[in-house]
Formats: C-alpha cells, structure tokens, sequence
C-alpha cells in the first residue's frame, strides 16, 4: 500500500473544517442513526437529521447570549447527546468549545475558565454548577452559565436553561458554515505539564480535519455506521477525536455511556465494532477474565492449553504468516469452543478496531487480548499533535506503538528524544509563546519529550520519559510537581515524590522533616527520635495522614493521593534522591526504592 504525502493529505482536506464535514454527513445520511443514549424508559436514538436540528436551534440560541467570532465557551458534562450539539453548534458561529475534565475542583475550573477568557459555560447538573457559583466571582469574563439539568431552586440568579436554548427557530447552517475557516481555533485541549499550571493546546478546524483524513486512510475502509462507545471525558484528546471529530466527519453510530461504571453493561449491549480503551479498563477486562478461569480449577487446564495454542498463532500472525496447517484447525477449535465464548461474554466479539490509548498498556495483558482474538493495537500521541502519532492496525508488533500516521514524519534526535512533524501538529499554547517554543521548533517539529527507539520497519518502540508527566492507567495526565509542591507545605513532610505512571491511582513516597519531626514528635511525647523509628511511629502516620488529606483537597479525585508510605531515610543533596541545589531526582528515587513503590500497588 502507497503511504500518502503530507502533500496529499493537505490537498485532501482544502478548504475543509469540521462543519462543512459535519454538512456532508448529514446530507449522505440523513436517516441513518447518529446517536445513541440510555434513559430509565430504555434506548433512545437521533439520526443525523436529528442532530443537526438541535445544533441548529442550539446555534441560534448560543447567538441570542451573545456567542460569535472568536469568543469561548466552556463546557462540564458527562458524555451525553447535548455535548455534541453544543460543540458543533459553538463551531458553527466561529467560537471555540472547551471541555472541562469533570473532575476538576472550583479552584481547577476558576483557573481554567479564567484562562481560556470564556464567556459562557455550560454545565451538566447542579454539582457542576456550583462549582462555577462558588468561583464566579473571579470569572469577569463569564458572561452566562447554562444548565443542562434543572438546578432546583436557590439557584444563582442569572442561569440559562438548556431547553429555553435551542426551543427557538433553526439557524441556516450551511450559511453559517461558510463563515468559518480551515484556520479558526476549533478547540483548547488543557494537558498538565511536568510542572507549572496547565497549557491549553490550540487546534484548529485544518489540524482536526487533517488527522481524521490521516487516520481514515489508515482504516482503509469505510466506517460509515461503525457502532462505538463513548466513554472518556471530552477534554481528553482521544476520546474527543475518535467518538466527536471522527464520528461527526465519517458517519459512525456512538453510543454515549455517561459513567465508566457502566462500561461493561453498554459494551455487553452495543457490541461495538470500533472501542478505545485506556490500559486500565483492558486490564479489568483481563483481570476478570483470569479471575472466572481461576474460580473453575477443573477448565482451568483447559483455558491454559488453548492460551497456548493462541500464543503460537498470534506469533505467527505478528510475523505476518498465515497460520500453518498444523495450527489453523488448532485455533478454530480453541476459539469456538474457548475464545469466541469469552468475547462474547464480554460483548467485544465484534471489535474489528480495538486501541489501547493514553498511556502504556503492559505487554501481558496487551498479549492476552490478541491471543484470545480481539485485534488489540497500541497507538502513541499528544494533545499536541491532535491525537495520533504513530499507530498500526493491521501488522501489529507487540511493545511497539506502530508506525508514523500516513502524511507525518516520526523521528528521533541524538539523544533518543521522539520528534514529529505533520498537519496534526498544533498551532501553539494559547497565550503561551514561550512554551509554545519549548516543544515546537521552527521547522515543525513538535519535541515529544520522550525517549524511544525505531526499528527497521518504523515501528516505534517508547523506552522512557524524558520529561516527568504522570499519565495514570485511566489516561489521566498530572503534574507530579504541584502535587509534590503541596505536600512538602505539610509541615512533617520534608521531600515527596509522586508516582502513578500507567498506575491506576496515584501514589507518593514521604520523607519527615529531619527537623520538624523531632520536634513534634517531643511536642507530643512521643519517644523516639531518629527517622527511621518516626516514620513507623503511629501519631506521626495519623498526622501525616491529616496532612495529606487537607493537601488533596487542591485536586481532583483523580490527582489525589491515595497512598503512601513514610520512608525512614533522609534525601541529601547531591545524592541519588536529589540534585545539589534539592531538586529531585525522579528516576533515582524510582529505582531506590522499587520495593517500596510495588507494595504501594499490591
């Protein structure tokens, strides 16, 4: 197959944005269904003339409050139908739609909505509501706040209904769509850095459309009426390009799952045929996989044989051979009478794309899923680059993250760092130049800060992080940094060092203070002196323990502490802990103290 040119794919999408598409969609498949939700009553659908009735009321009511060119607009809300309205509707007056992580704290989304100068927020219920009551008055430019859900009464004066907003007449769309651009900002996706407060990642309508058409042709196919789940929040990346962007330009059917634990019940139901998962909803998969074969000693010599026979034939298949003669009645017996038995239990039976996304999938779990005949692949990217980076459906190689995305050039620099460059590069941090020059260069390429190797083939294999971002097992990114920052003003806590990279929860190391502890260990009468003897002192883990907890309270669920341990040792300068001048030595600290991290997760 022909890779094609960044040249081609620019000439592709000319002129394109995410509206004119949307347009075109709507105009193949008018009857055909869009989108999908469950309520008490049981499932309910729109087609694509639906929707794009909604969007266009929405789009009239977003300009009675004020809306245009230019402007911003937040938005809090679980995946739901009324996302995509108010997205689509927002880019078809030329404004930029924000998602907010629902998770976020007042201070978090005081932050957010301040930086991006939003002028309206639409929230889902009354709890997101009040976290923007309870910081609106540091939010000058916050001009409305809609409401999806009924507030209930004693709400804050000044709050719009969702329904009163697309109740009036439709806009004109496709002559609202001819006003906006290839070039306008199409949405900020906000990503923590290794430290510092966190950016917002401009794209614009030419970058989004430019990597969907990237990505189709590396389907190779056509995904008009694909069945999908959507399951992430919208202010992550993945999921806004695979169940919005690529839903809205190539036709797909999604399926909107409001809360993660309902995941496997909407899987069981939809059977979709495109699904992205996060390592950590692929290792639940797993575990309760191994857990039912574990519970049945008497099939479990029987799972195991037909592991093994699956184990030869995705081997073969990774190398690209037909399965040989020998083994391809092999697996058909194991897969009708094992595998296709477990897919369909689990409602995966039908994935013909199945990715493991956000962060690093271990290589067990990635490999159980393709021996059991699920066609798992890994992909690897960045806000930054919209997305995808490098990725590979059909000839997958187990620990790598596949290939350049058709049209982008993937290489690495002296020191191993990961750089990219193509048409799904972002613009820049908004109102950030100077971070912006940090990771994009003039000549387009976008500094990955990550170390990996490319084989011959180009597959792409990440070995470390150059920079520190934590990115959880659920695909959430943190800064260990202002984390750490917070536990140090703890008074005990003299060094932290967060952890949770491809965890599934975030966790710390703690050292006491070599001064402060003594102290207050006397304060309270506490015998013992020395930090190894104070660390394991019950008062002193009671109060850390208070310490922690009023720390977390800065954060969102997902960015806590959830464990920890004291360590009894004290981190010098120049030592394997920390720099000369106290800074910490992140990859020192991990391996030191790999004992202690592992029993953290066990």
């Amino acid at each position: 197959m022909n890779v094609p040119t960044r040249e081609e794919i620019d000439a592709a999408v000319n002129g394109k944005t995410v509206v004119s598409e949307f347009l075109k969609t709507v105009a193949a498949r008018p009857d055909a269904v869009s989108l999908r939700w469950k309520t008490d009553d049981g499932w309910n659908e729109w087609t694509w003339r639906d929707l794009a009735d909604q969007v266009a009321r929405a789009v009239g009511g977003l300009a009675d409050l004020g809306i245009g060119p230019g402007d911003r607009l937040v938005i809090m809300m679980r995946n739901r139908t009324e996302f995509h309205v108010i997205d689509l509707a927002t880019l078809f007056l030329g404004a930029t739609p924000i998602s907010l992580y629902n998770s976020s704290s007042p201070e978090q989304v005081a932050y957010l909505a301040s930086h991006s100068a939003a002028s309206i927020a639409i929230v889902e219920n009354k709890d997101f509501l009040d976290r923007f009551v309870k910081v609106r008055s540091e939010l000058p430019a916050l001009r409305s706040i809609v409401s999806i859900e009924d507030p209930g009464s004693g709400s804050q004066e000044g709050v719009a209904r969702y329904g009163d907003l697309v109740a009036g007449s439709p806009a004109d769309l496709s002559e609202a769509a001819a006003r906006v651009g290839p070039d306008t900002i199409a949405t900020v996706i906000y990503t923590s850095g290794t430290t510092g407060p966190p950016k917002g990642v401009m794209l614009s309508h030419y970058t989004i459309c430019w990597t969907v058409e990237s990505m189709s042709r590396m389907l190779n196919e056509v995904v008009a009426g694909k069945r999908m789940v959507s399951y992430l929040p919208m202010a992550h990346i993945a999921e806004r390009m695979l169940s919005h962007y690529q839903h809205t330009m190539l036709g797909t059917e999604v399926t909107d799952c409001p809360e993660l634990s309902q995941l496997s019940s909407y899987l069981r139901e939809v059977r979709p045929q495109f699904f992205m998962g996060v390592p950590r909803v692929w290792e639940k998969i797993h575990a309760g996989v191994q857990a039912m074969a574990s519970a049945n000693p008497a099939g479990r010599a029987d799972f195991d044989a037909a592991l093994e026979v699956g184990r030869r034939c995705n081997a073969a298949r990774e190398d690209g051979r037909s399965l040989p003669p020998d083994l391809a009645p092999e697996w058909e017996r194991v897969d009708n009478s094992v595998f296709r038995v477990i897919r369909e239990m689990l409602g995966i039976d039908q994935m013909e794309v199945a990715i493991s996304a956000a962060a690093p999938i271990t290589g067990e779990v990635f490999d159980f899923f393709r021996i059991i005949g699920v066609p798992l692949s890994e992909i690897y990217g960045l806000s930054e680059c919209c997305g995808p980076m490098t990725w590979e459906r059909f000839r997958v190689r187990s620990r790598t993250v596949g290939r350049a995305i058709p049209g982008s050039e993937v290489i690495l620099l002296d020191d191993g760092e990961v750089v990219s460059r193509g048409g799904n590069n972002f613009i820049g941090y908004l109102d950030d130049p100077a971070r912006t020059a940090e990771v994009l260069d003039e000549d387009g390429w976008l500094h990955t800060g990550d170390i990996g190797t490319i084989d011959e083939d180009g597959f792409l294999r990440i070995i470390d992080r150059k920079k520190e971002l934590i990115i959880t097992a659920g695909g959430k990114n943190i800064s260990p940094a202002n984390l750490e920052a917070a536990l140090k003003s703890v008074p005990l806590i003299g060094q932290a060092c967060a952890i949770g990279d491809a965890k599934p929860y975030v966790a710390a190391l703690l050292v006491l203070d070599p001064e402060v502890a003594p102290s207050w260990a006397k304060q309270h009468g506490i015998a013992a002196t020395s930090l190894a003897d104070l660390a394991a002192d019950p008062d002193i883990r009671a109060e850390v323990e208070r310490g922690v907890a009023e720390a977390n309270k800065g954060f969102s669920n997902a960015e806590r502490i959830k464990r920890f341990t004291i360590l009894g040792d004290e981190w010098l300068p120049d030592s394997d802990e920390l720099t000369p001048t106290m800074k910490l030595k992140r990859r020192g600290v991990l391996t030191k103290y790999a004992k202690e991290i592992e029993e953290l997760y066990a």
